[in-house]
């Protein structure tokens, strides 16, 4: 099926490969290296989910549909369709009943993070959360490296607001001094929200 954003441009799902088998009597932890952050992710907040820990979800975009085809009279197959409209943020949920809104992106440079990579309303959107009281954040994913950081939205902020002036990226010595290094596991895959219990702890 042929997905279109509102411009017109062709939706292409990126996954990234680390380009290695697995291999016997590996480290469970590592034997998925070379997932899609989305992946991850997913994987993750399934495992919350059946043990109860939190609710959190991918948000749906929704879609123009533009061509349909009915290769069955009983059966419809969509070939084409647009975004209808930007979207917020990723993923959004509740975890000890504070609301969590989170932004996932990956990169495959290793000394920065490209903050084009970022849209002014998915920035607007975290503002927002943030002034309601909800929690707001990016986990940001070095592909090449296998490293995964969460970035609490007010520090995302504080760079993106600068991007017109003196920087189009944020330097990976800065998200590793401002930002928190998430280790891989096998269950949860990338325990996210242990950072978050910590940052309600402060609250």
């Amino acid at each position: 099926m042929s997905i279109r954003y509102p411009n017109g441009k062709k939706f292409e799902k990126k996954r990234i490969f680390s380009g290695q088998k697995n291999v016997n009597n590996k480290d469970d932890r590592f034997s998925n290296r070379g997932m899609s952050l989305e992946e991850d992710i997913n994987e993750t907040n399934d495992y919350y989910r059946a043990h109860q820990i939190a609710v959190i979800h991918k948000k749906p975009t929704p879609l123009q549909i533009v061509k349909v085809n009915y290769p069955k009279r009983s059966a419809a197959v969509v070939t084409e369709a647009y975004f209808k409209k930007p979207s917020t943020t990723d993923y959004n949920g509740v975890f000890q009943g504070k609301y969590i809104d989170f932004e996932a992106k990956e990169t495959r440079n290793k000394t920065s993070f490209p903050l084009k990579n970022f849209h002014e309303h998915q920035i607007q959107h975290m503002k927002e959360v943030m002034q309601h009281n909800g929690i707001a954040f990016a986990l940001l994913k070095f592909s090449l490296l296998d490293e995964v950081y969460l970035l609490e939205a007010h520090e995302l902020m504080s760079f993106y607001d600068k991007q017109d002036t003196n920087r189009k990226s944020i330097p990976k010595k800065e998200i590793e001094e401002r930002g928190h290094l998430i280790p891989f596991g096998y269950h949860p895959r990338i325990d996210y929200l242990k950072i978050i219990d910590k940052m309600i702890d402060r609250c």
